[in-house]
């Protein structure tokens, strides 16, 4: 059955979630879907610089933007996008088997964690080699583990995951860490537990049904084979873009959305936020992709103000001709 909304956002996270509590605070008709609820906050584990909130777990915090949301009779829908396509300022979202028409759109959907991109890396995912350390950390609790990266995301999966495992190698191809103060005090204060190799990659991961080691660039104790039960990725994203670039929206020179101010993209009635877009560079917070999504709203807002509900004239069946 076909649905009609005043706004379509895809994607649940920080972003997503924002810009639906703006725009039910519009009272527009507006429908969320998103695939994976939450996005990596949900994963994130405690949160301890969002304002207002001292500490609270990142799915706390998805949900309770969610109900909010629900609560301005903001619909969600648990799915993915199949396709999306454009009929003047119409736009046709699939889900499934069901079409759902907007008349305007806003892309919240966020990044995919980036991978090593080395043989063996797909085959040993979930079975030593992982993403997400809220999510697989305390499998490994009493082991030793691996985590490869060097900013603020990976000191402070390191010092999560530092609360399970009896040691952690933080793998760091640079010099030296990049993060935040704060999360380098945490690091620093666990002692030797957590053991920073820099200037050092991972080049090859070996095993066999399941991780068995690492083969190091350079040598760690004269050896180049690190062994390692459990190895996290933490490397950095790239932007979902693959849906705004079906509009034939633009994207910037680091492939992410390009957008304006105003989170407008080239495409008049899409609007884009969160981490698929590069509007704060580097800086991708909670509260920065929570402020794109008001952003968003409130051009889908104005643009649905000047252009009204043309969607529904689209999908009105056509009116047979007079003999």
């Amino acid at each position: 059955m076909d649905t009609m909304y005043d706004l379509i956002i895809i994607g649940s996270g920080a972003a997503g979630l924002g810009a639906a509590i703006y725009s039910g605070r519009y009272r527009m008709k507006v429908l969320v879907i998103g695939k994976e609820f939450g996005g990596e906050t949900a994963k994130a584990g405690a949160i301890e610089n969002y304002p207002g909130f001292q500490s609270i777990d990142g799915f706390e915090l998805m949900d309770a933007m969610k109900k909010q949301a629900k609560g301005l009779e903001v619909k969600t829908l648990d799915g993915e996008v199949a396709g999306v396509n454009q009929q003047e300022h119409c736009f046709e979202v699939t889900v499934g088997d069901t079409t759902h028409h907007a008349n305007s759109i806003i892309f919240a959907v966020g990044a995919e964690r980036r991978r090593l991109e080395l043989p063996n890396e797909k085959e040993l995912t979930g079975r030593g080699v992982h993403y997400c350390v809220t999510c697989d950390g305390p499998v490994y609790g009493g082991k030793v583990i691996a985590m490869v990266g060097g900013g603020d995301a990976s000191v402070k999966g390191a010092v999560l995951a530092a609360e399970y495992v009896s040691k952690l190698f933080l793998i760091v191809r640079g010099k030296e860490v990049t993060a935040e103060p704060i999360n380098l005090e945490r690091m620093k204060k666990l002692g030797d537990k957590i053991e920073v190799l820099s200037e050092t990659e991972v080049k090859e991961i070996v095993g066999k049904g399941k991780l068995e080691k690492l083969i190091l660039s350079r040598p760690y104790k004269n050896s180049n084979e690190l062994v390692v039960e459990g190895l996290f990725v933490e490397v950095g994203a790239i932007p979902n873009v693959e849906l705004a670039q079906s509009l034939g929206v633009e994207l910037d020179g680091r492939g992410y959305i390009k957008v304006d101010n105003m989170m407008k993209t080239n495409i008049d009635g899409v609007f884009a936020a969160g981490d698929a877009v590069n509007h704060f560079g580097s800086f991708k917070q909670d509260i920065t992709a929570a402020a794109m999504g008001a952003v968003a709203a409130t051009s889908a807002y104005e643009d649905h103000k000047v252009h009204g509900d043309l969607c529904s004239l689209h999908s009105r069946p056509a009116m047979p001709k007079e003999i």
